[in-house]
């Protein structure tokens, strides 16, 4: 069993009712077939699942959940993935992975997708696969909970388990998208983790079985060769069939067995060997650079692997871990968020290498040049914990975030999502987690926490982490440390040298804000009876929207919006809200950042900030509990924000980091260029030099937003589970007992000019990824969202192209992998918007996708679509209107500015209907006003073929 001793998640468990089971006893299967983990442990599984195993070996998971209401999700897990493949199969797991897709003895290639694309399941969004090292999962979430669409579900399931036709011509068009994928997914990171990989296990099968492939095995690999992994590796007994959804447990199993009962069995899979690796390795340092990547530094050392099976000892001793590892990290964090730190982050933790190596880890993440400094800090601070110790404050601190992590899962148990209890029975079937109730996870907990001591908990940690003597030590950066590796090995020598000083407990403060004048009084009160809305407002102006709802039990959603936004950027100060996002690490007037993570502790709350075009916002989720906690912080930061240093630190470390990123992949390369390129280099549009915006300072950004702070208009919106008068009384002794502010949100007429160039000579954007890496994309200017049909005729334009471009650029030429259509309409800039066809593609294909871009624009121009695929860009976003408000994150969206932008949400109810309406002429004629032969913007992403810039 592998389990990462510092996840919260292996508190899960415990369960005193007896677990379901349907169909036959495990045994039935035959002893080679995996047993459920639950079977030999003292924790009992959360007795609303139904574990089942059909005569043939193949497992299944049920569970009856209706949050969301109406929907569903299926999952066919096949405990195969890359490390399963032979040395001439590299990459075969995932090959046959696209090849589900592409035809099976019921479904003809190309008719799967068309055939959930009808039923409302977008591609991609709703149908989706993945391979990993050990398993395979595909993917459908149902946006109905209709029999017959569970039906469907289950007999693709089905197919794609044992039916796939796996044609020689399927297979050819296939491989060019394989082939596509591998190129758009080859970059810095995926270099710098087999590097990582190859360092750490030289020589062990994973370092050599990267999910995706060689292109030598993907260039030649025949129908055979597929056939052969799949036969191989996708039977009963290697996997597991989990529906979570608004479907009685019964029916749900009785379509299971009709399904998949005639699988017929086979032997399971040989166990693949993830050795040799090397426990005894030590002493060897390696050095790593890209121009891309930011520096670091860690240092490790690898331990035998133990088998720790799931039980109550086995968690109690999990947490007790946890804990020291958290403090580490926690001080970590603490020397991370100074005025001026030794590293940008840090890291300490201990995790599996499958199941045949533990390895220890010391993480540095530094600035350029600052890797020493960083790496004495980090391993001060951790020999000094080793040696010295936790306080009982810090041990306590660490218990109370988890005991509210799982108190707040007991509150909530009856309304958990889909998508939870998918993850739960996953992690039962890949990490042998057994899935309890939440209450037995707390129970158990509460159990445990009071006889925790600090002793205990350093003792566990000593236990459990590697000593770092002799490590290996790995640096990556853009430039090799001076001195190379024998200074990097000299530097750890020196820093675990040095004499060590007992760290300083540090004293906790009371939160210093909960009074913020007299309370506020109610200006009006009104109900939108449409949608069940309270809107209120207080006599200070603040605005305030009320929607209660029962879908996520014990849980509120907020968001505060305030007046501003990027509209407060000019021409002549393009950068005012540059710093927005870091206003929260310069923490309160009273607070740094860091003291309010101690203060904060055990409280459900956030303290982020951010901007919108015509607002900043702050949002997230709390408790019934702790609504007081949060208002006190949102009022706290509008009435006294800090300004720390460590807040523009932090800030000018992330400016240099990301310049230097900035061309690093095509995709990066164009986010950067394309702003300046449509506006003829509007300022406020464009990306600025980083000597400019690394100028920036907290003193600049309260000149700017100072008095939005002070006296900007606020809306204010809770949506969730929560009693509308208590949450009045809590909101008038915050944000509406601030003083006076402005009632409306302002226009900025002025400054909502937003020109698309004139200019349609073809661009050209150079990068500095790898030389067969290229994006093409054609860009139209259109208008602004006002007109509700329009924009509603515009997104299924949207829709339908991008069937167009799949079909086109991926299923017949196979040169893109994921190629996109985008229309985006602004309701900001008065008459703007675009329409964009996107491409990621080989160097030497851009001219063929070009024309195959301007053969997809003719036909959308000159010929109505059909109603086929008319029908399959609709259903998913007539399903999306059906199920957007099935969420407390629906709902917030809707209602946010409820009462500063009312139409926001008669727009929405006239949705549905208003796209019913749309017409195939409409879309058309849609395409030809807007989609000009003339009209676009090329850009063309290509390989830098000239020296570096300086």
């Amino acid at each position: 069993m592998r389990f990462t001793p510092f996840a919260v998640a292996l508190l899960v468990g415990l369960s005193f009712a007896a677990p379901a089971y349907a169909g036959e006893p495990p045994e039935a299967a035959g002893s080679d077939a995996p047993v459920w983990p639950f079977e030999t442990s003292d924790i009992e599984p959360d007795p609303g699942f139904v574990f089942g195993r059909l005569d043939n070996g193949m497992r299944y998971i049920v569970r009856t959940n209706d949050r969301p209401e109406g929907t569903a999700l299926v999952r066919l897990h096949i405990g195969s993935g890359s490390l399963s493949e032979t040395e001439s199969e590299r990459g075969l797991a995932h090959f046959v992975e696209h090849m589900a897709f592409n035809g099976s003895k019921r479904i003809p290639e190309g008719e799967m997708i068309k055939l959930l694309e009808r039923e409302g399941l977008a591609f991609g969004a709703d149908t989706n696969a993945s391979t990993g090292f050990e398993a395979t999962t595909y993917k459908l979430d149902l946006p109905r909970n209709e029999p017959a669409l569970l039906d469907t579900a289950l007999m693709l399931m089905r197919e794609t388990a044992s039916e796939l036709t796996l044609s020689p011509e399927a297979i050819d068009r296939e491989r060019g998208v394989i082939l596509a994928e591998r190129r758009d997914r080859n970059t810095y990171a995926l270099k710098e983790l087999i590097d990582r990989l190859d360092f750490a296990a030289p020589g062990a099968l994973h370092t050599q079985r990267l999910p995706i492939g060689l292109p030598e095995v993907l260039e030649g690999a025949t129908d055979a060769d597929l056939r052969g992994f799949y036969a191989r590796e996708y039977v009963p007994a290697n996997a597991v069939l989990v529906v979570v959804g608004d479907y009685p447990a019964e029916a749900a199993v009785s379509a299971i067995n009709r399904h998949f009962a005639d699988w017929r069995p086979a032997p399971m899979p040989a166990e693949p060997d993830i050795g040799p690796i090397d426990l005894a390795r030590g002493g060897v340092t390696d050095i790593f650079l890209d121009p891309a990547l930011s520096e670091a530094v860690t240092v490790s050392r690898l331990a035998p692997w133990q088998e720790r099976s799931d039980s109550i000892a086995t968690r109690r001793d999990n947490l007790i871990r946890s804990l020291g590892y958290d403090i580490v990290n926690r001080r970590l964090a603490r020397l991370a968020a100074q005025a001026d730190p030794p590293f940008r982050s840090a890291g300490f933790g201990t995790g599996d290498v499958f199941e045949d190596a533990r390895t220890t880890n010391l993480t540095v993440n530094t600035i350029d040049g600052g890797w020493q400094r960083g790496l004495d800090a980090a391993a001060d601070t951790l020999r000094t914990a080793l040696a010295y110790g936790f306080s009982p404050s810090e041990v306590a601190e660490q218990l109370a975030t988890t005991r509210t992590a799982l108190e707040n899962s007991v509150a909530s148990a009856e309304t958990r999502t889909n998508a939870a209890l998918v993850n739960s029975a996953l992690a039962l079937i890949e990490d042998e987690l057994v899935p309890s109730t939440p209450e037995a996870s707390l129970a158990r907990f509460e159990s445990f926490a009071g006889t925790i001591t600090p002793e205990q908990v350093l003792a566990a940690l000593l236990d459990d982490a590697a000593t770092l003597a002799d490590p290996l030590i790995r640096f990556r950066g853009r430039a090799a440390p001076e001195g190379g590796e024998r200074a990097l090995r000299d530097a750890w020598n020196a820093a675990v040298a040095r004499p060590m000083v007992a760290p300083e407990e540090i004293a906790a403060m009371p939160f210093a804000y909960t009074r913020f004048g007299p309370q506020g009084a109610v200006a009006s009160d009104r109900i939108d009876e449409r949608i069940g809305l309270r809107a209120v407002s207080f006599a200070n102006g603040v605005r305030l929207n009320l929607k209660t709802t029962a879908l996520s039990k014990d849980r509120i959603s907020f968001r505060m919006h305030l007046d501003g936004g990027s509209l407060l950027d000019t021409r002549q100060n393009p950068n005012a809200t540059a710093m927005v996002n870091f206003l929260t690490a310069g923490g309160l007037g009273a607070h740094s950042q860091d003291e309010l993570a101690t203060i904060l502790a055990g409280r459900t709350v956030s303290f982020g900030f951010g901007s919108a075009a015509d607002s900043f916002s702050a949002g997230g989720t709390t408790t019934p509990r702790d609504l007081e906690l949060q208002l006190q912080l949102l009022a706290a930061l509008l009435s006294d924000p800090g300004y720390r240093p460590e807040g523009e630190s932090r800030f000018r470390q992330t400016v240099a980091n990301f310049y230097k990123t900035l061309d690093a992949t095509p995709a990066a390369a164009y986010s950067s260029a394309i702003g300046g390129i449509l506006s003829d280099n509007d300022p406020r549009f464009s990306l600025q030099s980083e000597e400019t915006v690394a100028a920036q300072s907290f003193d600049d950004l309260e000149a700017a937003i100072g008095d939005r702070l002070a006296s900007g208009a606020i809306e204010l919106t809770l949506v969730g589970d929560f009693d509308e008068a208590t949450a009045i009384d809590l909101v008038a002794r915050t944000l509406g007992a601030l003083p006076s502010r402005e009632g409306d949100f302002l226009p900025r007429a002025g400054n909502r000019d937003r020109r698309f160039t004139a200019d349609r000579s073809l661009r050209t954007i150079p990068h500095r990824g790898e030389p067969d890496q290229a994006m093409l994309r054609l860009i139209w200017p259109t208008t602004d969202d006002s007109d509700l049909e329009l924009y509603l005729t515009m997104e299924l334009l949207e829709r339908i192209a991008q069937l167009e471009l799949q079909d086109e650029l991926r299923e017949r030429l196979g040169q893109a992998y994921s190629p996109d259509a985008g229309s985006s309409q602004s309701s900001i800039y008065p008459g703007y918007g675009t329409f964009s066809l996107t491409a990621s593609l080989d160097v030497g294909k851009v001219d063929d996708a070009r024309a195959a871009m301007q053969q997809v624009v003719e036909r959308l121009r000159s010929e109505a679509t059909d109603p086929d695929t008319l029908e399959r860009a609709r259903r998913p976003l007539l399903e999306q209107f059906d199920n957007a408000l099935k969420s407390n994150g629906g709902w917030l969206s809707l209602v946010d500015r409820a009462q500063s932008k009312p139409h926001e949400i008669d727009r929405f109810l006239a949705g549905k209907d208003g796209t019913l309406r749309v017409t195939p002429e409409m879309i058309r004629a849609a395409a030809e006003s807007f989609l000009t032969n003339d009209g676009a913007v090329e850009i063309r992403v290509l390989p830098r073929t000239g020296p570096e810039p300086e």
